[in-house]
């Protein structure tokens, strides 16, 4: 009886999501099959297979490309007046993350449309904009899409990462494409939403600390440390949401098993045990030991891709644009979850 009351807790703590809102069966079911949300050993042998291809080296082979892509977004927003967010820094990781994973060019706009719907969705003015394309959820609807590209892929092989994630095995089994309809759900959204939240509020944040800002035109050295610290004063996610497996005490703080503990990246990345002046941005800061991109097995898949995307823009952006001005009142998205600026009137003159 013991073995069988141990084994069903086991089971129940298995079947937890990342988010503090518990979901709806199928959506859990799938969610179970995303990368962020799977246990070892399972976590590990899935991730060995795809974690050669976002390696610091096979990143860099993307820069004269990304930086290429930069050019040709920040050129066409010249002397206008624009929403950076939408016209600007969505248009990178949608080119980016379209490219690596092999989706048709025509397909982008439906997948960055997708994505934002996953991530907007506590957001009305979000969710009304695209209640009338959803006839089922913005998950679903992307899963589907990705298991018809997954039999493309597989009668056309392609020199892209579908294609490479596609030959993998899970639990010693060849990837079905429902498996792949999660892993690109969850890779396609990730792609896309952190890193037009992280280049958005990299630049509002730049905007309202004007000397920062002239520190860095002055000295284009502290773009890297610039990119860890806007990781860590603006960080594209609040929380993750975990489960205990077992009894712990931290901090004098005594966790049960099965406790729901939600990871406060917003107040980590401000704990003043470990930063100092933690509330005050410094494109200077370093060491910086943010918790932006998670830790341990966890640890951010896409953090070389994120790190070189945001330095390649930001290099981009400030050699084109001498004078970068703030319009009119941002607007955040309303989000528990995403710590995202959904709109950031600006003036970009050349």
């Amino acid at each position: 009886m013991r073995g069988q009351l141990v084994s069903s807790k086991r089971e129940a703590l298995r079947h937890r999501p990342l988010i503090v809102k518990d979901l709806p069966p199928e959506s859990l079911a799938m969610m179970q099959d995303m990368l962020l949300a799977m246990d070892p050993p399972r976590h590990l042998s899935y991730r060995r297979n795809v974690s050669p291809e976002f390696t610091p080296k096979v990143m860099a082979r993307l820069e004269p490309r990304i930086r290429e892509i930069c050019t040709t977004i920040l050129d066409a927003s010249a002397d206008r007046t624009l929403d950076f967010v939408h016209d600007v820094c969505a248009k990178l990781p949608s080119q980016v993350v379209g490219e690596l994973m092999g989706i048709p060019v025509e397909d982008w706009p439906r997948i960055h449309r997708w994505s934002e719907m996953n991530s907007g969705g506590q957001d009305s003015e979000i969710a009304s904009a695209y209640a009338a394309d959803a006839a089922m959820s913005a998950t679903v609807e992307m899963a589907m899409y990705a298991i018809e590209l997954a039999g493309r892929r597989r009668a056309e092989p392609a020199e892209d990462l579908t294609t490479l994630v596609l030959s993998m095995e899970v639990d010693g089994e060849p990837m079905t494409d429902i498996q792949f309809g999660s892993f690109f759900v969850q890779l396609v959204t990730a792609g896309n939403d952190t890193t037009r939240t992280m280049l958005s509020s990299g630049l509002h944040a730049l905007l309202e600390h004007p000397d920062e800002l002239a520190r860095l035109r002055a000295d284009r050295d502290y773009i890297p440390n610039a990119v860890e610290e806007i990781l860590r004063f603006a960080n594209p996610l609040h929380y993750f949401r975990r489960t205990a497996t077992a009894d712990a005490v931290i901090r004098g703080q005594e966790i049960a098993a099965g406790d729901k503990l939600a990871m406060m990246y917003t107040s980590a990345n401000r704990d003043e045990t470990v930063f100092v002046d933690a509330d005050r941005f410094d494109v200077t800061r370093h060491p910086n030991p943010h918790l932006s991109f998670g830790i341990a097995e966890h640890f951010c898949l896409g953090v070389h891709l994120a790190r070189l995307e945001a330095r390649i823009f930001f290099e981009e952006l400030l050699d084109r644009f001498p004078t970068i001005e703030l319009i009119g009142a941002p607007r955040r998205m309303r989000s528990n979850l995403n710590n995202a600026l959904k709109a950031l009137p600006v003036r970009l003159t050349s």
